[in-house]
């Protein structure tokens, strides 16, 4: 199944010419999840001609601007687009007020329905689930309430075997339960294993948005060995003192916690606008977790191209 995820914005608090504010998109089998939407998001997705109208749901790690201040303007615009289809958006309670007001404020009855979906501030939970994918909230430690995202494909069907299937003439009714995992008894009683008969499909993948939040080693557990790990580093090593300030983390912190979960690949953003050379910050990470990526503006991430 296509898993693809295409960076928005990777900056922190304020945005520059080259970066703009946290904003993420992942697609999934044809579903559509932006994650964020700091300042600038609708267009950013325009530029990378990114169809925001497929888009059914978006989630809000916490009310700090920089992670929202694009939504109003992209449900606007969705608006005058005119979209029909729902949208959720999963966020604070607080966000559905800030919502309300602007709408009622510019006088906008919107063409489509929109659903809130508030995010628990003190408990884990699944926030969305379908056939395919399940995603749930982590709680992080920021300087106000903010919670990431785990994004979990659900494990996939076994593939039936053509060529075996013609040739042990198994009928047509049959495959569901065999893609289950279900054996088959041919006419003279013998049983033929399902492992016989099938192959493995495309694997399930996993992905783990933990912005805004200071070394928080509660995490690990959680985010145990998700193919691709995104953790903010808004400093390096050497602010440490400033990164517990600001209720944030540095580029040894998101390592750490990336080689204590085991996650396969690490990718870092959220950064100061300070740097302005994000290699330095890149060296820093590898140092001690070697697989990691920047998160710029325009990276696109096919999961299932990533090395193991």
């Amino acid at each position: 199944m296509s898993f693809k995820l295409t960076i928005l914005g990777c900056n922190s608090a304020v945005p520059t010419v080259e970066r703009h504010p946290t904003a993420q998109l992942l697609t999934a089998n044809e579903r559509f999840f932006l994650i964020d939407c700091g300042e600038g998001t609708q267009v950013q997705l325009r530029k990378y001609q990114l169809s925001f109208q497929r888009i059914n749901h978006i989630f809000i790690s916490h009310l700090h601007g920089d992670h929202y201040f694009g939504l109003i303007g992209l449900i606007n615009s969705m608006h005058l687009l005119g979209r029909n289809k729902d949208l959720h958006i999963y966020g604070h309670q607080e966000l559905k007020a800030i919502i309300d007001l602007q709408l009622a404020a510019s006088n906008t009855e919107l063409n489509y329905p929109l659903f809130f979906h508030p995010i628990p501030e003190d408990n884990e939970q699944i926030l969305f689930e379908d056939e395919l994918i399940s995603v749930r909230n982590v709680l992080l430690n920021h300087t106000l309430k903010c919670s990431g995202f785990i994004f979990e494909e659900k494990k996939s069907k076994r593939k039936i075997s053509k060529e075996k299937i013609e040739k042990l003439n198994i009928p047509y009714e049959k495959f569901n339960s065999i893609k289950e995992g279900a054996d088959w008894i041919d006419g003279k009683g013998r049983v033929v294993k399902n492992d016989e008969i099938t192959i493995e499909n495309t694997p399930s993948h996993s992905y783990a948005f933990c912005t805004d939040t200071l070394y928080n080693e509660a995490l690990i557990e959680k985010i145990k060995g998700v193919d691709l790990l995104y953790h903010e580093a808004t400093f390096k090593k050497e602010l440490s003192h400033r990164a517990k300030e600001t209720g944030h983390s540095t580029t040894f912190d998101a390592a750490t916690i990336a080689r204590k979960a085991a996650v396969k690949h690490l990718m870092i953003g959220h950064f100061s606008q300070r740097y302005r050379n994000l290699d330095e910050l890149l060296f820093e990470t590898k140092i001690t977790f070697p697989n990691t990526y920047l998160a710029e503006s325009g990276l696109v991430l096919d999961f299932n191209k990533l090395s193991s």
